[in-house]
């Protein structure tokens, strides 16, 4: 029996999220005496699967998983899950999990827990999982007692360690010629930006307070000296101030920096649930009685127009100085 660990790449190399999820199955393998086996679609430098405790990791190549159809991918998956007698699936709660990983449940009668933030606690065939709920405000904690077990993690919820090691590369064939998905991809828009905003460490965000896009070029010229990742709240990116894929929160990316600093965003409990795992919270705003301050671990209040540039000068300062 085994351990499956479903993981991406981009951009060459395999994700952070997936890493966490490699160490993270790779620890349950190593508790139950069984091996910890990667799945991948597509190409890459997967040497780091080795280094974050794969033992063994099924490369998948099929065109018809080129943009990641959930029909088609749930499908492969399993197939991999059956070709290893895998017991126990690891996914990132991301976008591409959360799609997936309810579909495998079914067709596997698999217990399921979704945004697991701890190891589990293994007692014999039974797991118990930490996870957030209420937004984030309190934990709760889920026994899986099923035969199969399928755990999803929150990303950026464990800190990602590589050892000495390597894992066994073998291609995979999957079987996808029974599948019709319904869904036609008309065209596919990649993002363009260096760091991936759920993988990244440090965030600067921004919301209706910059009063319209052309202002955003002082919250790029902070993330740019910080090497930080830009997002934004949601009226932002419905009013196409910014791409969609920068949106967080509830109905967005759900992300755990070390850092985010959060600029001209009120904080609704909506957008509070998808950046209240950050490790510190800094808060710029004119509005004193903003909701964003209760939650902050640092609130400025004032025009952002006015501390934003100073900020980013005296970071450029610092910086030269050391």
């Amino acid at each position: 029996m085994s351990v499956l660990i479903y993981t991406e790449v981009s951009k060459g190399k395999v994700k952070k999220a997936s890493l966490e999820a490699v160490n993270y199955g790779s620890r349950i393998a190593t508790q139950l005496n069984m091996k910890a086996t990667a799945v991948i679609i597509g190409d890459g430098d997967l040497s780091d699967l080795g280094k974050a405790g794969a033992s063994k990791v099924l490369k998948i190549n099929n065109e018809k998983l080129v943009n990641l159809d959930g029909q088609y991918l749930t499908a492969a998956i399993e197939q991999a899950a059956k070709a290893e007698d895998a017991s126990i699936i690891i996914f990132s709660n991301d976008f591409t999990g959360k799609e997936i990983a309810p579909r495998l449940a079914a067709r596997l009668k698999a217990g399921l827990v979704a945004g697991a933030v701890d190891n589990p606690v293994i007692s014999g065939d039974s797991f118990t999982v930490k996870k957030n709920v209420f937004s984030g405000k309190a934990v709760a904690m889920y026994a899986l007692h099923s035969e199969k077990k399928i755990i999803s993690l929150l990303p950026n919820s464990f800190a990602v360690e590589l050892k000495e090691g390597s894992a066994e590369i073998v291609d995979f064939a999957v079987n996808l010629d029974g599948i019709n998905s319904p869904i036609k991809v008309k065209e596919v828009k990649k993002v363009t930006s260096d760091l991936n905003l759920a993988d990244a460490e440090l965030v600067v965000s921004a919301g209706r307070g910059m009063k319209g896009p052309e202002n955003w070029g002082m919250i790029e010229d902070l993330a740019k000296v910080l090497g930080a990742a830009t997002a934004c709240s949601r009226p932002v990116a419905d009013m196409d101030w910014r791409p969609h894929h920068e949106h967080v929160g509830q109905t967005g990316l759900a992300i755990r920096p070390d850092l985010y600093i959060a600029i001209g965003i009120s904080g609704a409990i909506q957008h509070l649930a998808g950046v209240n795992g950050s490790k510190v919270m800094v808060v710029i705003n004119s509005d004193k009685e903003a909701p964003f301050f209760k939650s902050a671990d640092y609130g400025i209040v004032g025009d952002a127009f006015e501390i934003v540039p100073k900020l980013t000068e005296a970071i450029k300062k610092f910086k030269a100085n050391q």
